[in-house]
């Protein structure tokens, strides 16, 4: 059965994602070294992600020198809003008043359920509430 893609990176590329949301921009020796502090990678290990966050158009890249520089095309709160959205859709149905109930927030649940908003303005307070 064939992997659907999925719109939030896996661990090790969200890894290289915060150090590049933490320092701007930077090449992979900047990038290895904001990730070292928590997990020791290989150059090439950092390099290889990189390049494949550029091809899922997470990066840009433009080169610098001989150098390449990395910057994140998303910003950290809207991976934040997709990765509410995905947990949502997968785990809830897609329904705010369900999450909110199984995080223990009866307030929200109960709203939600009283005044059923449009799915746009649902996932918007849902991310701010979890955010």
């Amino acid at each position: 059965m064939p992997k659907t893609a999925r719109d939030v990176p896996p661990p090790l590329e969200l890894l290289c994602l915060k150090a590049l949301w933490q320092i701007g921009e930077g090449n992979v020796r900047d990038v290895q070294q904001v990730v070292a502090q928590t997990r020791p990678l290989a150059y090439t290990t950092i390099m290889t992600v990189l390049e494949r966050l550029v091809h899922k158009e997470k990066l840009t890249r433009r080169k610098q020198g001989r150098a390449f520089l990395y910057a994140p095309t998303i910003s950290e709160d809207a991976m934040r809003q997709v990765a509410v959205r995905e947990l949502l859709e997968s785990f809830f149905g897609g329904s705010a008043e369900s999450l909110a109930r199984f995080l223990g927030l009866p307030e929200i649940a109960a709203a939600a359920a009283a005044n059923p908003a449009p799915k746009a303005e649902t996932e918007a307070r849902i991310d701010t509430v979890l955010l």
